[in-house]
């Protein structure tokens, strides 16, 4: 009686996995805002280049830049996040599956997580220091928060990956 209640308890709890399901749409569906995003920003560009001057290109172009490193964000956690804790996505076949879908652990992805976020914080600050040319349209003091939030990610994705490095170290000591 107490096995059949642990193996009901058990297989309840496996399948509460899917109650995170709707969290993956949702970020099918953030990919898609940010496609709508695109649109728009595209949009203005365009209507924008007979007055623009290299400094807005640069600053449309780190936008863009900044939009394709949050949708593969966004991806990287909608295929890692769905195949390592829901389902295992049966796309072995396909020719265009990433190749590294189903390799990437925990830590793995906490990595990529990281760096990508190294990598949009860098560019808002980047875009940050492009707009000081600009008279007054960068307030100091969000300069200094900007430096400070990319240096504490960056610090935090150095200790992320040394912790990785100990640990697959330490596994080869075992």
């Amino acid at each position: 009686m107490q096995r059949k209640l642990e193996t009901a308890f058990e297989r309840c709890l496996f399948a509460a996995r899917w109650l995170a399901a709707p969290i993956y749409v949702g970020l099918v569906i953030a990919l898609g805002v940010l496609l709508v995003m695109l649109v728009k920003y595209v949009v203005i560009i365009v209507g924008h280049v007979p007055t623009a001057n290299l400094h807005d290109a640069v600053i449309a172009i780190l936008s863009l830049i900044d939009l394709a490193l949050i949708a593969n964000l966004v991806l990287i956690v909608l295929f890692t996040g769905y195949d390592s804790f829901i389902s295992r996505l049966d796309v072995a076949d396909h020719e265009d599956r990433p190749a590294w879908l189903g390799k990437v652990d925990f830590s793995g992805l906490k990595l990529k997580l990281f760096a990508s976020i190294v990598a949009i914080t860098g560019i808002e600050l980047l875009k940050a220091f492009m707009d000081l040319s600009e008279a007054g349209k960068t307030n100091e003091r969000v300069l200094i928060w900007l430096v400070v939030i990319h240096v504490v990610f960056l610090v935090t994705t150095i200790g992320a990956a040394f912790s990785q490095w100990l640990g697959e170290r330490s596994k080869g000591h075992n």
